[in-house]
């Protein structure tokens, strides 16, 4: 069976991720692509990358019919999504990208974004988009939040480890190295070649991080209580990736054999033999997250690694993957390409 499928937001970075892996879909075709002010353009005029997919020409979301559309991919700027969204049509299922729909409760959407959120009801409905825990909610679902790729990282390392009870969770320090595409396509002085290049550097430090709130919600519901993190996220001038690495104290073999255990069926999850440590160039462009555990010489501290590809298994992949899961076909479809190397 062919599924109908739209893109809002298809000029951005993870647009055409989206664009890219359903090119190869066995049963997605895209309808639809929206983007509001490259509206007219082709794609092949925003991306020479894709010039050789024959792809409808870019159009506004208002201009858009989505009567004949059976999922919608919203790579839509954060706070945009959750006003574009309730008006959609309500028997279209959606796969979100951005922010506006992670966090469960809207006190904490207001304490880590500052502003109350603009669609309550919706972000009640949401269902959080990390497939290999929530799979099955997922494929109940009409409206699916993707998670953000920094706290992707972050929680396929520790999710496993918090919920068997084989690390402390009041003693987590979170290290991530991430590349430039995660801050998206928008022109920012910061990102400029010249500024960037040659060098790397913390960024929202501290308890500033907004990921820190889908941390917060994430591990205290697998642990059943309250659960804080120390998270440092540093900016690298790689194009993409993100390289995780957590510091915990407990028993490397334990927690080895603990991801073992929860990732062994995994299509997209690989863990590496202890004492080995992943690296974001194994993972480019695939959807796929390397895991590695490493004890350090204290006994009873451990470094756990995470490395994926920010755009895909990180966004737009799991995106896909979700979507897969919610339209009852094979979780793997579409995103079986072997990374890119070297």
């Amino acid at each position: 069976m062919t599924h109908s499928i739209a893109i809002l937001g298809a000029s951005g970075y993870t647009g055409a991720e989206l664009v890219r892996l359903i090119a190869s879909h066995p049963s997605f075709e895209i309808k639809a692509l929206c983007a509001e002010r490259k509206a007219g353009l082709t794609m092949a005029e925003v991306f020479p990358h894709l010039a050789h997919l024959e792809l409808p020409r870019l159009a506004k979301i208002d201009e858009t019919d989505f009567g004949d559309i059976d999922l919608c991919f919203c790579a839509l700027p954060h706070v945009t999504s959750q006003r574009v969204i309730p008006n959609l049509p309500r028997d279209l299922k959606v796969v979100d990208l951005s922010a506006d729909f992670r966090l469960r409760d809207p006190v904490d959407y207001q304490t880590w974004y500052g502003k109350p959120h603009d669609a309550v009801e919706l972000q009640k409905e949401a269902v959080y988009g990390l497939t290999e825990f929530y799979r099955d909610d997922i494929a109940a679902a009409r409206f699916v939040a993707g998670t953000g790729c920094n706290a992707a990282t972050g929680l396929f390392a520790l999710l496993p480890l918090v919920a068997g009870g084989v690390i402390d969770p009041d003693e987590i320090i979170l290290d991530l190295k991430c590349a430039v595409s995660g801050a998206g396509r928008a022109l920012k002085e910061n990102l400029l070649h010249a500024e960037l290049s040659e060098g790397y550097y913390p960024y929202a430090v501290g308890a500033k991080h907004r990921h820190l709130g889908e941390f917060d919600q994430e591990l205290s519901r697998a642990a059943g209580r309250p659960i804080e993190i120390q998270f440092t996220p540093t900016l690298v001038p790689a194009n993409r990736g993100i390289l995780a690495a957590a510091y915990v104290h407990g028993d490397a073999d334990q927690i080895h054999a603990a991801l073992i255990a929860v990732y062994s069926n995994e299509p997209f999850c690989h863990v590496l033999p202890l004492g080995q440590a992943p690296s974001t160039r194994s993972v480019r462009a695939s959807n796929y997250v390397h895991l590695g555990v490493v004890a350090e010489r204290k006994a009873g501290r451990a470094t756990v690694y995470a490395a994926l590809d920010n755009l895909t298994k990180g966004s737009s992949g799991q995106a896909v993957q979700n979507a897969n899961v919610m339209l009852g076909e094979e979780e793997t479809a579409g995103l079986l390409m072997a990374p890119v190397f070297p």
